[in-house]
């Protein structure tokens, strides 16, 4: 018993010692890879893979993480067409929020739409872009799936907004513009 209980002391004793730190030499590092990782640059040329270079493509159907669903419907007339007839929002009344639909119409769609919906925004007031319709004209028949499309896609000089708005935004935007449309055709 007093044997092993002198060989336990010498060890503690060894141990405390070769980890003491002293400044005038380097100290012992278990598994370096833990604190000097080795950074890749994402199109240098390496041996990892078959190509011979860093930065792959995303394996195939695979989604990003996030909020992002991706979209089925083509952007193409007959992908517009189809959604227009088809594409209904997938919210229910009780989760749509007028008041964060009116924020984020404001924010994105306003400045050229006008705050009413009407087509008289900013920028169509200064003349910086012209013919931006009214929801309300007769011509235009826009429904949940036509808005939805175009938020996503865009049309004509209207530019995309997929990347400004995740999915369930662009909900609440198309929800806050059938009511826009709703008021100017009373």
């Amino acid at each position: 018993m007093k044997t092993s209980l002198k060989y336990i002391v010498v060890l503690v004793l060894l141990v405390g010692l070769v980890s003491c730190q002293k400044n005038s030499r380097p100290n012992y590092q278990f598994m370096p890879n833990m604190y000097e990782p080795v950074g890749y640059e994402a199109y240098q040329e390496s041996d990892a893979f078959a190509n011979g270079v860093e930065g792959q493509l995303p394996a195939e159907g695979s989604i990003p993480r996030g909020d992002f669903m991706p979209f089925e419907i083509e952007n193409t007339n007959e992908g517009f067409a189809f959604a227009k007839e088809n594409l209904k929002n997938p919210l229910d009344t009780s989760k749509i929020d007028y008041t964060e639909g009116k924020i984020l119409y404001d924010i994105y769609c306003g400045i050229c739409h006008g705050t009413k919906g009407d087509g008289k925004g900013k920028l169509v007031q200064r003349e910086k872009i012209l013919g931006v319709p009214s929801y309300d004209d007769a011509g235009r028949a826009i429904t949940t799936g036509s808005i939805y499309h175009v938020i996503y896609y865009g049309k004509n000089t209207m530019g995309s907004y997929a990347n400004q708005l995740n999915e369930t935004e662009r909900w609440q935007v198309v929800a806050y513009v059938e009511k826009l449309k709703a008021d100017l055709e009373k």
